[in-house]
């Protein structure tokens, strides 16, 4: 049985293993359906899927900063420096897998702290149509949902949920789904304190 976070409600990862938490894995789905007005799509000449990218925000212990994501193709790597990979890019929702970042729960020592957030690239009016869910997987223990069950926002990016280092035994969870203007609102609520630049995909 699934958990189902509450806004703001935070929860620790059951450590299962003395060797770490194993992979953790974040799933972002959304409803593929596209939408008929909006600019981009008119340019483009016609109707397109909603594109929804999932990323986070990390710092690790060493000081170094960073994003992974797939504007500016920052896929990460899962065994090296920042320990967070993202599979792919799903340009309209239509993949049954979503994206997924893959976090190496076994090099929990070496992270502060991570931030999940997805942002809308193109095609979708409003949060309500992309009807977006993130799951959060790891092994040996149930899945904790965490649903974008806030919609009344224009603003193009949502922050999810926040990974926090509890001691080096476990990450803590908390449930955001607050919504930004974009990458440096985030930031800036969140004091990450890196710079940004417009990127392309």
């Amino acid at each position: 049985m699934a958990i189902n976070l509450q806004k703001g409600q935070k929860v620790n990862l059951e450590k299962k293993s003395s060797a770490g938490l194993g992979e953790i894995l974040v799933n972002l789905n959304w409803n593929s359906r596209p939408v008929k007005r909006g600019f981009l799509s008119n340019l483009r000449g016609g109707n397109s899927g909603i594109d929804l990218d999932l990323g986070c925000l990390y710092e690790l212990k060493n000081g170094k900063k960073g994003a992974v994501q797939a504007l500016g193709n920052a896929f990460g790597t899962l065994n090296q420096e920042p320990y967070i990979s993202l599979d792919g890019d799903d340009r309209t929702g239509a993949a049954a897998a979503g994206e997924n970042l893959r976090i190496n729960g076994n090099k929990l020592s070496e992270f502060k702290r991570i931030l999940v957030y997805t942002f809308i690239y193109e095609g979708v009016a409003n949060w309500q149509q992309a009807d977006a869910i993130v799951t959060i997987k790891y092994p040996g223990a149930e899945d904790i949902i965490v649903k974008m069950d806030s919609y009344n926002s224009s603003n193009i990016m949502c922050g999810l949920a926040l990974f926090e280092n509890q001691n080096d035994q476990t990450f803590s969870v908390e449930k955001i789904v607050q919504f930004y203007q974009g990458h440096q609102a985030l930031d800036q609520a969140f004091h990450w304190g890196m710079r940004w630049k417009a990127g392309r995909k």
